[in-house]
């Protein structure tokens, strides 16, 4: 799910929903998390945030099964059939363990997929990379797949904690689009350890009534033009502020160069006497209020804006920006492989893919789901599906380490007391 990345913490954020306008997005100092496990019964817990601003999982999670007398069904339709052998034939104990964000798949999904393999789902939810990381390294549970974002999944690698998958078992990964393939070489350089899930893009979004004539918005430039002064919202992410000007001065976005990070951080500095506000959730609210002419925003939550107010644009700058990407992926540990493998198959199916689409509303790599689109403004919105040309120069995020975290938090603390 969309991060917001600060040093050494990434805090989920939920779009709006596209299609039904329904606002939702995880706090990182409030809130509860949710366990959903094979019945649907949910767990409640609460989340602390401690001087740093990391959030801690205090929830109760459990990967045992839960409500006895789940139904299984080995129903003899075609669906089933395609999907080879049921749950007896499979290895592992004949249920598949789940690990993915909040509010991250729809729970008729779920149960789809029960009924036509007779493979019971075990599901738990994670509010933020750090929260699941440890989870998964420290081996204390063993799960069958996981959905982590980009640059997680480059410290897992790095750490060695999944395995290939063999995509000889998932026939729908082929309704992935190579576009998403390709770029999830960034993070997976050998493309064998995940498969994208939900993607987007970090742009600007601008006020086409409060913009001067003759003035164009392809570049991050504008956002240090005077002329809109005290108009300008910011991304209030260290990661997600740093890669403008990195963009802007052709460094890479992962950049670990102590030179190049200062040199961010001095742009940064320079153009604070111009910035109305550093937000994160508020470019969405005060956009579409009408109180700011430009401001960085996540491509989804632009899609929405867009219907609440007629005069608002997104677009990806020249330079580039940054594209993220949430996959799934098997760990080292997984019990249930052949589980996980029907299971990773099923969410690439154009059918369930798309399903997926209409209730999370991020941007779905799947081609097959994104041809079942029939609303013709989401189907064709270069906003939700950029073209190859538009996504050139963007580049996905990867693990920078501790000292990597370390270093653009010695600058962003600059930046911010500036």
């Amino acid at each position: 799910m969309k991060r917001r990345i600060a040093a050494g913490v990434a805090i989920a954020v939920l779009v709006p929903s596209l299609l039904t306008g329904c606002v939702r997005k995880v706090d990182e100092t409030t809130g509860g998390a949710q366990t959903t496990t094979a019945a649907g019964e949910e767990k409640s817990g609460t989340k602390s945030t401690d001087q740093d601003g990391a959030a801690k999982d205090t929830a109760n999670d459990t990967t045992e099964s839960a409500a006895a007398g789940m139904t299984e069904s080995s129903s003899g339709s075609e669906a089933e059939k395609k999907k080879g052998p049921d749950a007896s034939a499979a290895g592992g104990s004949g249920e598949v363990v789940v690990y993915n964000w909040g509010e991250y798949i729809d729970p008729d999904v779920l149960k789809i997929f029960e009924e036509e393999t007779g493979i019971r789902v075990v599901y738990e939810e994670f509010e933020t990379n750090e929260i699941m990381y440890p989870k998964v390294a420290s081996g204390a549970a063993a799960y069958d797949l996981i959905c982590p974002s980009d640059y997680m999944i480059s410290k897992m690698l790095k750490n060695d904690l999944l395995q290939p998958i063999n995509y000889d078992h998932i026939p729908n990964y082929e309704n992935i689009d190579p576009i998403y393939i390709e770029q999830s070489k960034g993070f997976d350089p050998e493309n064998k350890y995940s498969v994208p899930y939900c993607w987007g893009t970090v742009g600007i979004l601008y006020n086409k009534s409060m913009i001067e004539e003759g003035d164009t918005v392809d570049s991050w430039e504008i956002l240090w033009d005077e002329k809109y002064k005290d108009n300008i919202l910011m991304q209030d992410s260290v990661r997600d502020a740093f890669m403008v000007p990195e963009k802007m001065l052709g460094y890479d976005i992962n950049t670990v160069k102590e030179e190049e990070v200062r040199a961010c951080a001095e742009k940064l500095i320079g153009q604070k006497p111009l910035v109305q506000a550093y937000v994160v959730d508020q470019v969405r609210d005060k956009m579409i209020g009408g109180e700011a002419a430009l401001g960085v925003i996540y491509s989804g939550e632009a899609i929405f804006t867009q219907r609440e107010n007629e005069d608002l644009e997104y677009v990806i700058p020249k330079e580039g920006s940054n594209v993220w990407i949430d996959s799934w992926v098997i760990p080292k540990n997984a019990r249930n492989v052949e589980n996980a493998e029907k299971f990773l198959d099923f969410l690439c199916r154009g059918d369930i893919a798309y399903k997926n689409f209409e209730y999370i509303t991020y941007s779905t790599p799947n081609k097959a789901a994104r041809e079942l689109i029939e609303d013709e403004d989401i189907r064709n919105s270069t906003i939700a599906f950029p073209t190859e040309e538009m996504l050139k120069n963007c580049s996905v995020y990867t693990y920078i380490g501790e000292d990597g975290d370390a270093l653009y938090a010695k600058y962003w603390d600059k930046v911010k007391s500036e």
